[in-house]
């Protein structure tokens, strides 16, 4: 049974008995303490825990995930997938344990021609938490299971919660039992190998407190609604109904795994190690695919970090295979093949995603070059040092800064006979983990428990005015103090205040929130922050300038017109820009995130090289035009299929409801999916400046833009620059760019001169010190001030000619200079002072310590500085006395 096919049966039998089907989210998590979506219930969150009122009373979804705290065990286990998909169905006080179960047990045993996944009975066993007596006697009533294959687990292995206070309960786990070939006999308490789990049953009935750890809380009552959450892993069932060995060679997953094997021309099945390689390969292609059709970008930080990491994994794993070239081209494309019939978007974003990859393969095997180049450098002077292992800190330093693999570093240093120091190593490792994990917590404990939203939230969503009205009439329906509920906020304080109704704008879709105020019967409230801190919810983050807000008094919020209408100006300039871009460049230069405030605008796109001066001026004329011509902006909500038809471009990685607000200019010009304020007609935004365009990583590019007022007022200041260089130099605006050019070529030819006037001057004075050489025992030397000097390489050269005017006798020059204020010594020796004896490198060290420094070097060249250059006298004295002795 193909994956595909198992996924649609099990959203048509539940589909069948009255759940609502729920598209799956996006591998992005809207929850801000998650880079991914890692479990099927994430995005259920609010509606488990009570802070968002369920929209339906029962739902069943395919949902993406990505989990890679276990990256080290994929390949090497049956079941460690990076990219996994959880089929999942959902009561939101509905049914209960009775009615998973049954669901659960009738899907799972019913004959595949009745649209069941057709397991034997025989071969399926449960556990439950220890004290749930309920759930074991359902699961004798219900499937007639013998009280012996029905076992009891602890709260480590059978009881579910967020590890937050909240909701919490026990669940109950079905297993599939592989055969005493795969372990021993006793159920999933004696071998989870050989007893797979398929299915998790979460009975969330109970409130927890004082959460210490997975086992160690307590539970403070009953919750008010009982849920259900349920999830059976969709790769795991389809390794055992596809009768295969692993969840790598299912119909999903397998055909890159192939590919690989053949542009390897190793055999799979063939070694071990070459098998967990391809493995490797499989699935870490297979989640770089899904997660770039979400919108996700390799980068150096976040969720970019990780997928650029599976993506330098596997190019790593193809080069121990035998392979150093490019291959992505041909993995990518078996990926594709694999997953576009369960989702089209992979198809259909294929050209922009393998755009991307192509671009951070090349990059990567360039920086395996590079990498190989310092490691041969530092494997080179470990030898010559004598020591037989390379340093930990520089393997940590490749893998670090370079992205160079530690396991590419070890075979390497292997194979120039050098060990590596693993141990060092991994201390600097765990200390990068512990920093990270420090500062994720810290981030973590500074998010507001959001439970406390919950009773705000219950009450509906806060009515949003502003697309319309800068002012509004509202209610205070909560405030909190320290992220706690309070009656009221006083003057001098900093609250949040939830309102019946705004008209202030919350952060979200790249644009910043308004500024404003909030006013009622003798108070006045400075906005400072408005959020969405759950879905359908506005907090208000203010400070009381005068009087006291409470809860229950009438209010009125109050936009800043000045800020709004800039704000609005670069919004509408934001998407004026992104149909520039993609008009020019065309449909792959798709944005990729945007941040839009008064009188400026950023804009991320899709790209892999620089714009030329030529282009960017276009795309800039392009958005100009547009403003000139007036163009009709729309804004209308509508269902989100009905956009798409429409042709309207959402953000990757956003996250849309369904019914969805388009906005509109000039028509299908530019058509995007947008719940920010936006002007009423392009020539409102005024004027777009575009001040700079860059990098954001090898696929990814940047462009910066000033907007309305802003743009005028950098091309005023711009004008007014040009006149006064105009007047300075006297010439024409249109000539400038001629006479600076010529002004600037006669300043380098005049440095040439002084240069070459110098290095004479110089040069003259070589001579009169060599004339100055005195003899101690068999060598000549010359211990002078040179006075003061334009830098110390003026001094070394001026070092080096004295040496070698002296010709081949045993000679030291030792001379000092003033430079840049402060002190320099140098010391040159020739080959016969240093046969007899003379170090260049001690006597700089010598005359450093005098002018109060440091300094060394080589026998034949060294220098020194110091902070005294009134010592310098005492510092020559100090080289003769030390030459004479």
């Amino acid at each position: 049974m193909q994956t595909a096919e198992i996924s649609r049966r099990y959203i048509d039998y539940f589909a069948e008995r009255g759940h609502t089907v729920v598209p799956s989210a996006s591998l992005v998590s809207d929850d801000p303490t998650l880079l991914f979506t890692v479990a099927g219930m994430v995005p259920f969150v609010p509606y488990l825990t009570g802070v968002v009122p369920a929209p339906y009373p029962r739902a069943v979804d395919v949902q993406k995930c990505i989990r890679t705290n276990d990256i080290e065990e994929v390949g090497k286990t049956a079941r460690h997938g990076t990219f996994f998909q959880m089929l999942g169905n959902w009561s939101f006080g509905d049914y209960f344990k009775e009615g998973a179960i049954e669901f659960a047990w009738d899907l799972l045993t019913r004959s595949e021609a009745d649209g069941g996944l057709g397991f034997a009975e025989r071969d399926l066993w449960v556990t439950v938490f220890e004290t749930d007596d309920e759930a074991a006697a359902l699961w004798q009533k219900i499937a007639g299971l013998p009280a012996e294959r029905i076992q009891r687990m602890g709260k480590a292995d059978n009881y579910w919660h967020t590890g937050q206070p909240g909701p919490g309960g026990p669940c109950s786990e079905i297993y599939f039992d592989r055969g005493p070939k795969y372990g021993r006999e006793g159920g999933p308490a004696v071998d989870d190998n050989r007893f797979t789990e398929i299915w998790n049953l979460v009975f969330m009935q109970e409130l927890i407190a004082n959460v210490s750890s997975k086992v160690d809380f307590d539970v403070v009552g009953p919750l008010p609604k009982k849920n259900i959450d349920t999830g059976m892993g969709l790769e795991r069932v389809a390794f055992i109904k596809q009768g295969v060995e692993n969840m790598y060679e299912i119909d999903q997953v397998r055909p890159v795994l192939d590919r690989a094997a053949e542009l390897s021309g190793r055999r799979y099945g063939a070694d071990h190690e070459d098998d967990v390689r391809m493995r490797i390969i499989a699935d870490h292609i297979r989640s770089a695919l899904m997660l770039m059709t979400d919108g996700v970008r390799p980068s150096n930080e976040g969720r970019g970090y990780i997928l650029r990491r599976l993506m330098r994994r596997s190019i790593r794993s193809m080069r121990l295979l035998g392979v150093e070239g490019a291959t992505f081209t041909e993995l990518f494309a078996a990926s594709r093949d694999a997953m576009k019939s369960s989702y089209p978007d992979v198809e259909h974003d294929y050209h922009r995603v393998s755009q991307v990859a192509l671009a951070e393969e090349e990059t990567f095997l360039n920086t395996l070059s590079a990498g190989t180049t310092i490691l041969d450098t530092a494997v080179a002077k470990t030898k010559q040092s004598g020591s037989p292992q390379l340093a930990g800190d520089t393997a940590f330093l490749l893998h670090d800064t370079y992205g160079f693999p530690i396991d590419l570093t070890l075979e390497m240093a292997e194979e120039a006979g050098l060990a590596v120091d693993r141990q060092a190593f991994d201390t600097l490792m765990a200390d990068q983990r512990a920093r990270a994990k420090a500062d994720a917590k810290s981030k973590k404990k500074a998010l507001a428990d959001v439970s406390v939203y919950s009773r705000f939230r219950a009450l509906g969503e806060t009515v949003f005015h502003g697309y319309t009205d800068l002012v509004t009439d509202t209610k205070v329906l909560g405030v909190l103090v320290d992220g706690h509920p309070a009656q009221a906020a006083v003057a001098g304080q900093t609250a949040e205040v939830i309102l019946e109704e705004t008209s202030l704008y919350a952060e979200s879709g790249g644009q910043m929130p308004d500024r404003g105020r909030i006013v009622g019967d003798g108070f006045v409230l400075e906005v400072l922050d408005v959020q969405k801190p759950v879905p359908g919810l506005i907090s208000h983050t203010v400070k009381v300038l005068s009087g006291e807000v409470g809860v229950g008094e009438t209010a009125r919020t109050e936009v800043d017109p000045d800020y709004r209408r800039g704000a609005t100006q670069a919004h509408s300039g934001t998407h004026l820009v992104h149909a520039a871009l993609r008009q020019v460049l065309g449909p792959d230069a798709h944005q990729a995130g945007s941040m839009n405030r008064a009188g400026y605008l950023r804009l991320d796109y899709g790209w892999n090289q620089a714009l030329s001066p030529e282009t960017r001026t276009e795309i800039e004329e392009i958005a100009n035009n547009a403003i000139r011509d007036n163009l009709e902006v729309v804004a209308r909500e509508m269902p989100l299929d009905d956009a798409k038809a429409l042709g309207a471009m959402a953000l990757f990685g956003e996250k849309y409801g369904d019914v969805v607000r388009v906005v509109d200019i000039g028509g299908p010009w530019s058509r995007e999916l947008c719940a920010g304020t936006h002007v009423a007609t392009s020539a409102e935004v005024g004027m777009i400046n575009v001040i700079g365009e860059s990098s954001v990583g090898a696929s990814s590019r940047r462009v910066e833009s000033l907007v309305g007022m802003e743009a005028f007022r950098q091309f005023a200041a711009e004008r007014a620059l040009v006149q006064e260089l105009s007047q300075n130099l006297k010439t024409r605006p249109d000539q400038l760019a001629t006479r600076i050019a010529e002004l600037s070529s006669n300043l380098r030819t005049a440095e040439k001169k002084i240069q070459a006037f110098e290095a004479k001057a110089l040069n003259d004075r070589v001579p009169a010190l060599a004339a100055k050489a005195g003899r101690v025992g068999d060598v000549l030397l010359v211990a002078e001030d040179a006075g003061t000097l334009a830098s110390g390489d003026e001094l070394r050269s001026l070092a080096t000619s004295v040496r070698q005017t002296l010709g081949d006798a045993a000679s030291v020059v030792a001379l000092a200079a003033v430079v840049g204020g402060k002190p320099v010594a140098i010391v040159a020796t020739s080959p016969a002072a240093r046969d007899a004896g003379a170090n260049a490198g001690s006597l700089a060290k010598t005359m450093a310590g005098v002018l109060g420094g440091g300094g060394g070097g080589k026998p034949d060249l060294a220098q020194g500085g110091g902070t005294d250059a009134s010592a310098i006298p005492a510092a020559l004295g100090a080289v003769r006395t030390a030459f004479a002795g």
